[in-house]
């Protein structure tokens, strides 16, 4: 319970900052319909391969294969670059107290190649636990890819930290991740300020609410209406979707930046923990303001 407190007290800390300095939230905003964009772009040639080839057939599974893991590495590549920029925003505002969007982009210009290798790695894994989830039914297959799938996630959010406010490459950065887990110097982690645990409520809170009251609206015009009239059938449908989407994309953003911004915090306070133990001090090293505030 202790935990769930504390992730609570953060995302309270990780928006306040959002409200002092809006820039900070704006990357997320923008992934979102980046992602929403390219989705749309791959869903349409994958549905004519699927006109095109026979799905049951060796060449359209393999059509479909290729186009998937280009859309997995897409999707990867755009969340990424983006949360990249709220890497960097969140470092410039506890830094200097401001979030700069042009250096913050200056950085993903800097780092694409970097960024698309992470995206490219976490492909790779992605595919990989798909194909265990397919063939381990029956042999512990899905809690062999859900551990593989928590880790690499898990690390994907402190490398990120490290690529970016370090300027290193995915090599340097795995390094850097591991001598940090190795030493020790994550002093906190998910199981002490549950923010994955506060996340995962509000987006299904979120997602449920919306789910709810865009079913109760469109149900409502549809029965005012009448179920003859297609108009009203099609415009109770529409503004469903549109209500429950609304509030779907509004949890992917709370949890993408609240996300990004405490594993930031994470990352910094153990690079000063790092560096202080190098120096040869003893004393405790104060974690960034977001953190130390629910720790107290």
């Amino acid at each position: 319970m202790q935990s769930f407190s504390r992730g609570w007290a953060f995302l309270k800390q990780a928006w306040g900052m959002a409200v002092k300095d809006r820039d900070l939230i704006k990357p997320s905003i923008y992934a979102l319909f980046a992602g929403f964009i390219v989705s749309i772009l791959f869903i349409l040639p994958m549905v004519g391969a699927g006109f095109l080839f026979d799905p049951g057939g060796v060449l359209g599974q393999a059509v479909l294969l290729v186009f998937g893991a280009l859309l997995i590495f897409v999707q990867y590549s755009v969340g990424y670059l983006f949360s990249a920029m709220t890497v960097y925003l969140v470092y410039g505002y506890l830094a200097e107290g401001d979030g700069r969007m042009d250096k913050a982009w200056a950085v993903v210009r800097r780092d694409w190649l970097d960024i698309l290798s992470l995206a490219g790695a976490s492909t790779l894994v992605k595919v990989l636990t798909n194909a265990l989830r397919g063939k381990g039914r029956n042999q512990g297959g899905n809690m062999l890819a859900g551990l593989v799938d928590t880790v690499w996630t898990e690390a994907a959010f402190l490398l990120l930290p490290a690529m970016v406010i370090e300027d290193i490459n995915l090599k340097a950065a795995l390094e850097r991740v591991g001598k940090i887990v190795k030493n020790n110097l994550l002093l906190i982690g998910i199981s002490t300020v549950g923010v994955r645990a506060v996340n995962g409520l509000i987006g299904f809170l979120l997602g449920a609410a919306g789910i709810a009251l865009g079913l109760g609206v469109g149900l409502g015009i549809i029965s005012l209406a009448g179920p003859e009239q297609v108009l009203g059938l099609v415009t109770g449908i529409g503004l469903g979707v549109i209500i429950a989407g609304i509030f779907i994309m509004l949890a992917t953003v709370v949890t993408s930046y609240t996300a990004t911004a405490y594993h930031t915090c994470l990352y910094l306070w153990a690079r000063d923990v790092e560096n202080a133990r190098a120096a040869g001090h003893s004393s405790q090293v104060a974690a960034p303001a977001p953190l130390a505030a629910v720790l107290d």
